[in-house]
């Protein structure tokens, strides 16, 4: 074959393809049409309607569109039972063959919770756990030493009267 004759058969054969390839839209277009006409209905002439035919045309409607959504209704229940059914059984073959899914784990990054640790560390160690405790009365814990000062013995009090007689005998020292 010449490069002319196989130029002119490239050419002949691209055309074929781009005449079936727009035969084949207008043919889905055609049938799209159809359908949508199909579920849509004949259009209702409305000109010139009193309203009891008004009414009765709404009520078509509605009834047509509640019919509609009952079929969706049946067709999605039953797509998402098939889809469960086919995934049951894609985990029986695969249990047959041997063959285990391995689930997609998430990103998780290596210094996420460290940094966090540490600084929980560092709260607690900066606390002051006095300012945290309760405050209470004055006299509730009260030593004994101080309310019974006078029922002591002297030996007990020694270094108050020692002190007491220092400054005395300083005192008068001085005069």
């Amino acid at each position: 074959m010449t490069p002319e004759r196989k130029k002119k058969l490239r050419q002949l054969l691209r055309k074929k393809a781009a005449e079936e390839l727009k035969k084949e839209q207008e043919r889905k277009a055609e049938e799209r049409k159809k359908i949508i006409l199909q579920r849509t209905g004949e259009a209702k002439p409305l000109d010139g309607a009193n309203e009891a035919t008004l009414q009765a045309i709404c009520k078509e409607y509605h009834e047509r569109i509640q019919r509609l959504e009952n079929e969706k209704y049946d067709m999605e229940y039953s797509v998402r039972q098939k889809d469960y059914e086919i995934n049951e059984m894609t985990i029986q073959v695969n249990d047959l063959r041997g063959k285990f899914v391995k689930p997609t784990l998430k990103k998780v990054s290596k210094y996420e919770g460290r940094f966090e640790k540490l600084q929980a560390i560092a709260k607690n160690a900066d606390k002051d756990f006095r300012a945290n405790l309760k405050s209470v009365g004055k006299d509730k814990f009260k030593l004994d030493e101080e309310v019974e000062v006078s029922n002591r013995p002297e030996w007990a009090l020694g270094k108050k009267k020692e002190d007491g007689e220092r400054k005395m005998t300083d005192e008068e020292e001085e005069e």
